[in-house]
């Protein structure tokens, strides 16, 4: 897996959407479950299920949550002239000029599209410096080229 930098906004962002879940969350759910069961019962009890569910959906992003702020960077990435998490690229694809923010799409800027350094694009163009030529092959067997024409830090 691709490293991945969070602006510390982010990460307090998350780290407090963590501590939530951990807390509040299992609490309102743990009282939810119990409300449900009192229902009758269980085999047939769809409110008790759709509870149920709804813990797991929590517990998968609190796992999540904790991995990624785990293995996560925090602040500005180390500058240099290849693209790396944590910067922003404009591309152009197959004639198309794009302008992404690689890294996490747990991080949010300004209106930029996240590219994704797990991506097919992204890893196509990870370590590229401007005026690369990179291809990868999408999900649909298309191959696209991608040029990189520059590198910014945020």
């Amino acid at each position: 897996m691709a490293e991945t930098w969070l602006s510390e906004d982010a990460y307090e962002r998350l780290r407090a959407e963590l501590e939530t879940l951990k807390t509040e969350g299992r609490e309102r759910m743990s009282a939810d479950i119990e409300e449900a069961r009192s229902h009758g019962d269980l085999r047939e009890n769809a409110e008790y299920h759709a509870a149920k569910d709804e813990q797991g959906k929590m517990e998968a992003r609190i796992r999540q949550l904790e991995e990624l702020l785990r293995d996560a960077h925090i602040g500005e990435p180390p500058s240099d002239d290849a693209v790396r998490p944590g910067l922003k690229v404009v591309l152009d694809v197959e004639g198309d000029e794009e302008t992404y923010f690689v890294g996490s799409r747990e991080d949010h800027y300004d209106g930029l599209e996240i590219l994704s350094a797990d991506s097919p694009m992204g890893q196509a163009v990870l370590g590229s410096t401007v005026g690369d030529t990179v291809s990868f092959t999408t999900p649909t067997d298309v191959t696209i080229k991608v040029t990189v024409r520059s590198i910014e830090s945020i």
